[in-house]
């Protein structure tokens, strides 16, 4: 075989190295019957053919020493650990805290409705924003109050998501609120922070203890929720109901009293409406047998 090889080689050019798994040296003739134990290699080998005219070559193994195993390298999908672990997305600071009687509203309809449908409960509307910093101070202090009075209603109005609603009911100071309640509607509104939260806290004391309210929820006035309406970039339509109008009946006697001069005005009278002197003489009629 080292024959075979040492004749192919001198048809090879010089200095050109030949890629193969077997590395090719040249030894001297008395290592030529020498058995060499063979040895996995680690990477492909190559020879040179400078020096190879006039002299035997033997095919011979390299003695490298094997390449140890590498580490194994996992590849972690966050998403699936987060599965796994269950980790929680960050809460936004206005939906920490929250109470049972705490809630966001959605849009102009959702704000009308809630207002509508509270009937005799106090309902507090507050409106913030998520970069103000006094929203964000207060927000915990009114968490505390609204565990306090579990039976009031506190609707939150995201003043960002929610602007065009808000430049209809006339809010341009954050953080504000307004409080509802039964047939009185609106009861009051005002803007305050973590300095002035005692006017927050006389507000809620003076509108909290039960009362009794005559005739339907009102809500927001008629005024603001015509603004609502006539604003294009909200979904919401409303349907102002005419009052109706007292109906009076104007009875006009037959022949005018002889004590009336010409061009004297009739007198009207109501319609179920008598004078004291008519119903009294009445009276004596009734009485006389007449």
């Amino acid at each position: 075989m080292g024959e075979a090889l040492g004749r192919a080689s001198l048809l090879l050019p010089s200095n050109r190295m030949v890629r193969g798994q077997s590395v090719v040296s040249v030894l001297p003739n008395r290592c030529r019957n020498m058995r060499l134990k063979p040895v996995k290699l680690r990477s492909s080998l190559s020879w040179s053919m400078s020096d190879l005219y006039g002299k035997r070559i033997v095919a011979a193994r390299s003695a490298v020493v094997p390449k140890r195993s590498s580490s194994r390298v996992f590849s972690v999908d966050s998403q699936m650990i987060q599965g796994n672990l269950g980790i929680a997305k960050a809460q936004k600071w206005w939906e920490k805290g929250l109470r049972p009687n705490m809630r966001e509203v959605t849009g102009a309809q959702d704000l009308v409705g809630s207002l509508v449908n509270a009937g005799d409960k106090l309902v507090v509307v507050d409106f913030f924003s998520p970069g103000c910093g006094g929203c964000r101070a207060l927000h915990p202090k009114i968490c505390q109050l609204a565990e306090m009075n579990p039976d009031v209603q506190f609707l939150q109005v995201n003043y960002e998501e929610h602007k065009s609603m808000c430049y209809s009911l006339n809010v341009h100071v954050l953080p504000f609120f307004r409080f509802y309640r039964g047939a009185q509607g609106r009861v009051c509104s005002f803007s305050c922070t973590v300095a002035t939260i005692k006017k927050f806290k006389d507000a809620l004391a003076k509108h909290t203890p039960e009362r009794c309210s005559l005739g339907p929820t009102k809500g927001l006035e008629e005024k603001e929720l015509l603004a609502l309406s006539a604003n294009r970039e909200l979904s919401f339509t409303y349907h102002s109901t005419p009052v109706p109008a007292l109906e009076v009946d104007v009875v006009v006697p037959e022949q005018a009293p002889s004590h009336l001069t010409p061009g004297t005005p009739l007198p009207l009278r109501l319609a179920g409406l008598e004078s004291a002197r008519d119903s009294k003489e009445k009276s004596t009629l009734v009485s006389s047998g007449r």
